[in-house]
């Protein structure tokens, strides 16, 4: 995203008969059926520039592209669900196919393989929790040097995942910590991650006048406009200028490393729209934060390289850059390359994150991770600017009550009152008119 002035280019794409197991209509003597996760996170709207880039990068045919669209939706809101049932013994959720038809849920537990085939999904037996793999992982996170500069839980394999830059690094590390060599697979790279920032002139936003970033996703705070953006584009004080280098704004807050987060405050000749730039400049429409799952399809923008899609890898990644170790980001096979830092990755609508580092480019390919979004919205105060919310309730009707408030950031586990009912979040998001707990089953479930 660069430019925050923009019109909308958005085409309705049919998404009927593409929903996972799970999804059922009503019959003439039911109540209408709750709306599905497709019909939520409204993937049939995605343009299509984004669909051509899918199509690019994905190998994909636009039925493709629309169809894996609709079941990476619908597959989140079904691993969520099982995670919260399974408890301890959840090692993981994914998806795999051409389309993402196939989701695939872990557990260590055999009794609970027959919950997670009545869903429609794959179950797979494993030795280890994911709690367990990501508890490893946090020990290792302490100690990690530039000669592992990666480490994650893969739940396809169940294992730990260290890459070594050099021959004989994760061995150590795993001496230093107490580590289970049973528990990791180690993986040779030959590329050292790198946060994606440079010196060089571009269209974007520019640091102090110098240094160039892309924009992540426009926001709000009270009155004012601004955006999120890498927190290693900059510190809190550094001024801004836009992509035509007229004076924008300032950063309010940052952090790097630890995690890569920071956010920009415009001034009043910007404002903030619901909008990512994609190919060629049209615009790709925002209308929540809802975190896809491992194995969806991620797009990314950004100032040096456009357009570009791949999939998730790995959540909960952490990064050991010459700067610092960062945890916390997303694992994709998008590329990028310098200049691309703090730009947006979107999934279908849905906002994930904005552009940390990584490694390789956009000629021969590259590994990137993204800082999620949602923690730089809660971190901070900041509202997504979205489109397509209910105008709310209209005179004499009163908001229902309860602990449920829109322009909140809820993590998954999150409980809260509406109605008179009580809610557990399943999927992390910013709530939104529109998205109350009954009427959002993909998001919330009823206690």
């Amino acid at each position: 995203m660069l430019k925050r002035h923009a019109r909308a280019a958005c085409t309705a794409l049919a998404a009927a008969g593409l929903l996972l197991a799970g999804t059922s209509g009503a019959t003439a003597d039911s109540a209408p059926a709750a709306p599905s996760a497709a019909t939520t996170l409204r993937p049939a709207d995605a343009p299509p520039e984004l669909l051509a880039a899918m199509q690019r990068d994905l190998g994909l045919t636009p039925t493709q592209a629309k169809a894996r669209l609709a079941h990476e939706a619908e597959a989140g809101a079904t691993a969520a669900r099982l995670r919260m049932r399974l408890g301890a013994a959840f090692a993981g959720a994914w998806v795999d196919g051409v389309d993402a038809a196939t989701l695939t849920v872990a557990t260590t537990r055999a009794a609970d393989t027959a919950a997670i085939r009545a869903t429609g999904a794959t179950a797979k037996l494993v030795a280890r929790t994911l709690a367990d793999l990501d508890s490893a992982k946090a020990a290792l996170d302490g100690a990690a040097t530039a000669d592992t500069p990666v480490r994650y839980v893969d739940p396809r394999s169940n294992t730990l995942v260290v890459e070594e830059a050099e021959p004989g690094a994760a061995a150590r590390l795993l001496a230093a910590t107490g580590t289970d060599a049973a528990l990791v697979t180690v993986v040779r790279t030959a590329e050292a991650p790198r946060p994606l920032y440079d010196l060089r002139g571009g269209d974007a936003y520019y640091m102090n006048g110098s240094g160039r970033c892309s924009v992540g996703f426009p926001v709000t705070k009270g009155t004012a406009n601004g955006f999120a953006t890498a927190g290693h584009c900059g510190r809190a004080g550094t001024t801004t200028s836009g992509f035509n280098q007229v004076a924008q704004g300032s950063f309010q807050a940052s952090v790097f490393p630890g995690n890569d987060m920071a956010w920009v405050a415009a001034n009043a000749q910007w404002a903030s729209t619901p909008y990512v730039k994609g190919s060629g400049g049209a615009n790709v429409q925002v209308t929540g934060s809802v975190l896809q799952p491992v194995g969806a399809s991620v797009c990314r923008s950004g100032s040096t390289t456009g357009w570009h899609c791949g999939t998730i890898q790995q959540h909960n990644t952490s990064v050991t850059y010459p700067e610092g170790t960062i945890s916390g980001v997303t694992r994709t096979t998008v590329c990028a390359e310098p200049g691309d830092s703090g730009g947006s990755y979107i999934s279908g609508s849905q906002a994930q994150g904005v552009t940390s580092g990584g490694s390789g480019n956009c000629s021969s390919g590259g590994t990137t991770f993204f800082q999620p979004l949602n923690p730089i919205l809660s971190a901070y105060g900041l509202t997504l600017k979205v489109t397509g919310s209910d105008p709310g309730p209209g005179p004499g009707e009163p908001e229902p009550g309860g602990t449920w408030k829109a322009g909140t950031v809820y993590a998954a586990g999150a409980t809260v009152t509406h109605g008179g009912a009580s809610y557990r979040c399943i999927q992390g998001h910013q709530a939104q008119t529109g998205w109350e707990p009954p009427n959002v089953p993909a998001l919330w479930q009823r206690l």
